[in-house]
């Protein structure tokens, strides 16, 4: 028996074809759509997923913005950040971070589930979150995909 053909091909820098993929949050729930875009942006959803390597599309968010939470997490929910000064710990709800960072809910969402290493720092690299409804990756042509068909 011939072994030569069961070896499994792993996916490299050179080898990985990375693609634009184009994302309407526009009354999306924020976890399906961070959960669902992390597997974008990981490449899990492609034949030759390699963990140790970047082989996930670019994902462009438009919308973000107008995010949808379910619940009563819009007010219970808490963002806690730490300004690295004594008693400087400091809280947000998502309705006062709407206000401020519109694509801070969108984006931290998104971070908490990549990886916590240089590969997820990576990854995370490859997401473009917009508040409106343009964005500057019109010469990439993305591919525009329904995220609640994903899965």
């Amino acid at each position: 028996m011939d072994t030569l053909s069961y070896k499994t091909v792993s996916a490299n820098k050179a080898t990985v074809n990375k693609g634009w993929v184009l994302v309407d949050a526009t009354d999306v729930v924020l976890g399906r759509l961070a959960s669902r875009v992390a597997l974008i942006l990981r490449g899990k959803t492609k034949p030759n997923y390699t963990p140790h390597v970047d082989c996930g599309d670019n994902v462009i968010i438009i919308n973000a913005e107008k995010v949808r939470l379910t619940g009563k997490k819009l007010t219970d929910k808490v963002y806690v950040r730490h300004t690295g000064y004594p008693g400087g710990q400091r809280f947000a709800t998502p309705s006062d971070l709407l206000k401020r960072k519109p694509l801070a809910v969108v984006e931290e969402a998104i971070r908490g589930m990549l990886p916590k290493n240089r590969l997820g720092a990576q990854l995370f690299r490859n997401l473009y979150v917009y508040a409106g409804s343009e964005h500057q990756q019109e010469a990439q042509k993305p591919k525009q995909i329904n995220i609640n068909e994903l899965l």
